[in-house]
């Protein structure tokens, strides 16, 4: 009669989740791209400026925290990548493409990866010290830095603008909706952090 006890072998290796497989992180990955792709569709052009407001840097902060580091940035480059492809997965109002690319918005684009990676890590290690809504928001808030810095850069420079101007067409209108966005990131974030070690 056979044993039905666990064999050795499967009590020292226990059973590995899917997410920890390679093709459930690639899955996992490609769905982050997924979901940047559709909170760039909604968006809502400003009339005075070439970058609409969207909320695509409220799906990159959320993403950099839930995937941390390595995976968050390679999410956001595969995200780049679909759209340097042509897939519909940058915001309606652009022409799409490689030329959305090198186009006004390309600062903020090419800034995800980095804030990605750096809310992943910050939210990691703020998390020893404090809650994990206080750690998410200042991983939140030190993230969308390199998203202003790069794309405001980029902004002004391809415009040929004068430090004022890129403030008011760059910066200005994105800061109350930057603080809206940081805030619900951190909220789901800690939130889905509590339920997952409930």
């Amino acid at each position: 009669m056979q044993s039905t006890l666990p064999s050795h072998s499967a009590l020292t290796h226990p059973p590995v989740s899917v997410h920890e497989t390679l093709t459930g992180k690639t899955m996992i990955v490609i769905a982050a791209s997924v979901f940047v792709a559709a909170c760039a569709h909604l968006s809502i052009p400003l009339p005075f400026t070439p970058v609409p407001i969207t909320l695509q840097n409220f799906a990159v902060l959320l993403v950099g925290m839930l995937l941390g580091p390595v995976a968050a940035f390679s999410a956001m480059v595969l995200y780049l990548t679909e759209g340097a492809m042509g897939l519909p997965v940058f915001t309606p109002h652009s022409v799409g493409g490689v030329a959305h690319l090198l186009g006004p918005n390309a600062g903020y684009l090419f800034s995800y990866p980095l804030a990605a990676a750096v809310a992943g890590w910050v939210v990691r290690a703020m998390q020893r010290v404090t809650s994990r809504f206080r750690a998410a928001l200042v991983a939140s808030t030190i993230a969308s830095l390199p998203i202003f810095v790069l794309g405001a850069g980029w902004l002004g420079h391809l415009l040929h603008l004068s430090g004022p101007a890129t403030w008011t067409l760059a910066i200005a209108p994105f800061l109350l909706g930057e603080v809206i966005k940081i805030t619900a990131a951190a909220g789901i974030f800690s939130t889905l952090q509590r339920w997952q070690r409930s």
